[in-house]
């Protein structure tokens, strides 16, 4: 899995997310949105490392579209945090960048991926 550039890509953002939780907690005693941005953040990673022991070629894709819905929800959670202030203008631009290049890493492997069928 080192060779693995979506999956090296999401667990870092896990990482990213998991200190961004530690941050909402802590510094802004926020739970809510926090709990949120957790389990759809971490849930990408997951769900990439599910893909890669899938048993089937279906089933790798499906996993991976649920990854990208995951990082589709993150996005939107990101925006919220952004737009209430709870992050800054820098920690969004940074961390929302993550996102959306795990966001269209999952979307190249799910085309290749389908078209690959047959």
């Amino acid at each position: 899995m080192k060779d693995n550039v979506i999956y090296e890509k999401s667990k870092a953002f896990s990482l990213r997310i998991l200190n961004l939780n530690k941050y909402l907690r802590e510094e802004k005693n926020e739970n809510i949105l926090s709990k949120q941005i957790l389990r759809s953040g971490t849930s990408i990673g997951a769900n990439v490392r599910e893909a890669n022991v899938a048993m089937s070629k279906a089933e790798f894709v499906a996993k991976q579209n649920i990854a990208l819905k995951e990082a589709a929800e993150t996005e939107y959670w990101l925006e919220l945090l952004y737009e209430s202030q709870y992050i800054s203008e820098s920690q969004f631009n940074s961390i929302y960048a993550d996102c959306n290049e795990i966001n269209r890493l999952l979307t190249s492997i799910i085309k290749s991926s389908n078209s690959n069928r047959g």
